[in-house]
């Protein structure tokens, strides 16, 4: 798909008579059906590029070796929460906040670029100790290309938001699609070529330049002197969850850091790759929740009872898609690992079945802050963010003398204690009891608890003589029919109602009109 074909494929209809409002000051009214369309639209961008990009990344694990993983995790060990900072919080402020106008955005996106550009020169500056800090001298460059790519992201992060706030996310899953792909097939050359770590990191800034221009080219965003004064609300808003935000950015960063200071590259590079693996099934739906729900939550916000329906419904599904996916995954990882990557990555088995626990308990909880952030308690959620921050890394360090798999484990014993203040706060803030929202988990839990047995009794009587992949396929086929088939005997009128409802909602006419 073309440049023109995007911006053609995102434009909107307009009254030849009406006035027409600052962009910024549109926000169409939320409906079920549009949260639905926008879900749909969303996860097709997220998922539908899996298979291929999946394959790439097979590919490339094959071409690339553990150690150039391993220092691209170090290099990006910074990178999570130095966006943050770039970003100043502007994006959740955009879409949080009603009214801006055009010079108060032009101002924020001056302001964000003018720290972007700060923390790459801080960037080059460090580079060189930051390398030898691990040891690994080819880190410095790599630091620096990656550095690069806060300015890029800073040039597309207030617009972008402008496009969500509009709920436009059809045009916005159309352009990550093409980035996406983007990524994946430049980042397979560059491996087949011998490029080693540097394909890893100029595969995704190919497609950042290509996001700049197409976002630039469909909402342009003027530069402006930032005045203090009239951006003060976003400022502080923004400021906020920033600092939020780098706390839970560098607490999750902070296990690689641990992992790479205490136990060398290619320990680093086993537990880089079984985190991001345990994720796969979780990653996706944090991206609808990052790049959806906040639209449609900060709309409702004054509205508990529709809150407490989205937090209730949203975490139902959730959990019917991610528990069977991570605790599958935990199950069959001692046959996947091999049989996908090889004997080679046998040494991420052990995190891989720890971490994929606790990233079906991470799926869920990902829903609470944006809930708070709407209704106003961002104090509350940058405090226990950075709670999290000073406890954390302790744990860390102590998991690492028991290697990857203790550093997996500190996640499994210590988050739960960072996690039920939120909810403590979540269900206060919009009057929801711990019943009700137990009840939106029962049937992914219990469908789940009964996939675990089952799985293990095929591996240990059924599968064992198999050859690997068959081994393999027979689990995985396995937990998937006891995890249907158990939600379809003990929990099939809930099944029924959830399919009848989305069913409902995507028949009706669109309903999009301009807030009042």
């Amino acid at each position: 798909m073309t440049k023109n074909q995007l911006v053609a494929y995102s434009a909107e209809p307009e009254s030849a008579t009406d006035p027409v409002p600052t962009p910024s000051s549109v926000r169409p009214r939320p409906t079920d059906h549009s949260l639905l369309r926008s879900l749909a639209w969303s996860a097709a961008g997220d998922w539908g590029t899996q298979v291929f990009t999946w394959g790439a990344t097979l590919q490339i694990m094959r071409l690339v070796a553990p150690r150039d993983y391993g220092i691209v995790a170090m290099a990006a060990i910074l990178m999570p929460y130095m966006g943050q900072l770039t970003g100043l919080g502007f994006p959740r402020a955009v879409i949080a906040l009603p009214d801006l106008t055009d010079d108060q955005l032009a101002q924020m996106n001056t302001l964000s670029l003018l720290s972007a550009t700060t923390l790459f020169a801080l960037s080059c500056a460090i580079a060189k100790p930051f390398a030898a800090f691990f040891k690994t001298p080819a880190l410095a460059p790599v630091f620096i290309v990656s550095s690069a790519g806060l300015i890029m992201s800073a040039l597309v992060a207030v617009p972008t938001a402008t496009l969500g706030k509009q709920l436009r996310f059809r045009f916005l899953s159309i352009l990550n699609i093409v980035c996406a792909l983007t990524t994946a097939l430049g980042t397979l050359v560059m491996a087949w070529i011998g490029l080693g770590y540097w394909a890893l990191i100029l595969g995704g800034l190919v497609a950042s330049i290509i996001k700049i221009v197409v976002i630039q080219r469909v909402r342009p965003t003027r530069l402006m002197w930032p005045r203090f004064k009239a951006i003060r609300e976003p400022l502080q808003f923004g400021w906020r969850i920033s600092v939020s935000l780098v706390a839970l950015n560098s607490y999750q960063c902070l296990d690689n850091f641990v992992a790479g200071r205490m136990l060398g590259a290619t320990a680093l590079g086993f537990y880089g790759m079984a985190w991001e693996l345990a994720n796969v099934p979780i990653d996706k739906v944090a991206s609808l929740i990052t790049s959806v729900i906040p639209a449609y939550l900060s709309a409702v916000q004054d509205q508990p009872a529709a809150l407490r329906r989205y937090l209730r419904g949203l975490t139902e599904v959730i959990a019917l898609g991610t528990f069977p996916g991570t605790v599958g995954l935990s199950l069959v990882a001692p046959e996947f690992v091999p049989a996908v990557f090889g004997h080679k990555w046998d040494g991420m088995i052990a995190p891989l079945q720890v971490l994929s626990f606790y990233a079906g308990f991470r799926s869920i909880m990902a829903l609470l802050p944006k809930v708070l952030w709407s209704t106003g308690h961002v104090r509350y959620v940058m405090w226990n963010d950075l709670a999290a921050l000073i406890s954390l890394p302790v744990a860390f360090y102590i998991g690492s003398f028991r290697g990857t798999v203790g550093i997996a484990w500190a996640w499994v014993l210590f988050y739960p204690f960072i996690v039920l203040p939120l909810y403590h706060k979540t269900f206060k803030a919009i009057d929801m009891r711990v019943g009700e929202y137990l009840r939106a988990l029962r049937p992914a839990a219990t469908a789940t608890a009964v996939m675990i047995p089952a799985v293990e009794w095929v591996r240990h009587s059924v599968a064992l003589s198999r050859p690997l992949l068959v081994r393999l396929a027979i689990e995985v086929a396995a937990g998937a029919l006891v995890y249907l088939g158990t939600l379809w005997l003990l929990h099939r009128d809930r099944v029924l109602l959830l399919v009848r409802t989305v069913k409902k909602v995507w028949q009706q006419k669109t309903s999009v009109t301009p807030a009042v």
